[in-house]
Order: structure tokens, then sequence, then C-alpha cells
């Protein structure tokens, strides 16, 4: 069985990710996972995205007939756009109360398997010290702040563990964002040198054409 330490750095990590990732992306992936099984959703997602198709081949096909000289044609064409479009609407009204629904349910979820998670370990473990530190290290007041709140003294409590995993988590993220985007500069820098050379080079080559042709 894991360690609570690695438990509890796992856990503040998924938390850092989903966050970074962001809800609405998160819930767009898992709306189109959920729609790739079995389900009544699945069907009106697949029943909508060929009435869209169905609604652009009518307008299509009404935009090429003439209403004056083809009228029968073109008013038959117009009923079967608005049955069409009725029937695409009403699907997307049903999927769109049904998105919502999904996603209030994701989110609910999402937030008992971290923050929810969290919350629980903290209050169940709050008296379990999750290491020790060696004695004399510290100061007894430098001891109780990092055993705050119910830990023993002389250890490090879940509270506080839970804390310094965030902090390190969060300055790692931000210090390999920084080095991506030095890393991104520094190629644009070496691409537009390398155009500038090309430009350089090619108006020499110009300039000796010319004296030669002189």
């Amino acid at each position: 069985m894991p360690s609570l330490l690695l438990i509890v750095f796992a856990l503040q990590l998924l938390i850092h990710l989903l966050n970074t990732v962001g809800a609405a992306s998160i819930n767009n992936l898992l709306w189109v996972l959920y729609n790739k099984l079995p389900t009544a959703t699945s069907e009106n997602v697949r029943s909508q995205t060929i009435l869209r198709g169905e609604v652009v081949r009518l307008k299509r096909e009404m935009n090429s007939t003439s209403s004056q000289d083809e009228f029968a044609k073109w008013a038959k064409l117009r009923r079967q756009h608005d049955k069409v479009v009725a029937e695409y609407e009403d699907k997307s009204q049903k999927l769109q109360s049904s998105r919502a629904s999904f996603d209030s349910a994701a989110g609910m979820l999402r937030w008992l398997g971290t923050n929810g998670l969290r919350f629980f370990l903290q209050f169940w473990c709050t008296k379990q010290p999750l290491f020790w530190l060696p004695k004399g290290w510290l100061p007894w007041y430098g001891e109780w702040i990092l055993s705050f709140p119910r830990a023993p003294m002389g250890s490090v409590s879940i509270q506080i563990w839970f804390g310094a995993a965030a902090t390190v988590i969060l300055l790692v993220g931000q210090a390999l964002t920084a080095s991506r985007a030095l890393l991104a500069d520094k190629r644009l820098g070496q691409g537009a040198e390398k155009t500038k050379e090309g430009v350089k080079m090619g108006g020499r080559g110009n300039s000796e054409g010319e004296k030669k042709d002189l």
C-alpha cells in the first residue's frame, strides 16, 4: 500500500493538473467519450449530426432552385427544410439540457474525487504524523507550526504536507512554463537570424551578378 506521503502528493498533483487544463476542457473530453457509449444521449448526438447535414443539403438545393421558374419544387424543398430544422432544434434543446446535467454531475464527481478527498484526508488523518523531524532540529514554535493543527509535536501534519506539496508543484509548473517560453523565443530568434542571413546572401549574389554583367 502506498504511503500517505505519496497519496497526498499524487492527489495534489492531480488537483493542479485539473486546474491547469480547466473544467471546460475536461467536461468537453468527458462528453465526447460519454457519447461514444451506447446511451440515449449518443443516439441524440448522432441524430443531430444527421439532421445538420440534411439541413445543409436542403438549403443548398433551395439556393440552386429558382423560386419563380420552379416554384413547386422550391416550395417542396422549403417544407422539407422547415420540418428538418424544427427537428434539429428540438434535438439541440434536448442535448443542451442533457449537457447541462452532465456538466453538473461531472463537476460534482470531480470535486468529490479531488478536493472532497483532500478535505476528508485532512480531517481523518489530522492527528497522524506524516513523518518525524530530527529532535532539536527546529525550535519549539517551528515544531508547533509544522505539526499544526493536531499532529504530535516534532512531526509534520497532513495539512502542512498538503501545503508544501502544492507549493512545490506550483513552482515546478511555473519553471517548466518559463523554460518552454524561453526555448520557443530562442527558436524564433534563430529562425529570424537564418532568414536575415539568407536575405544578405541573396543580396550579395545579385550584386555580383550585376557587376559581371557590367
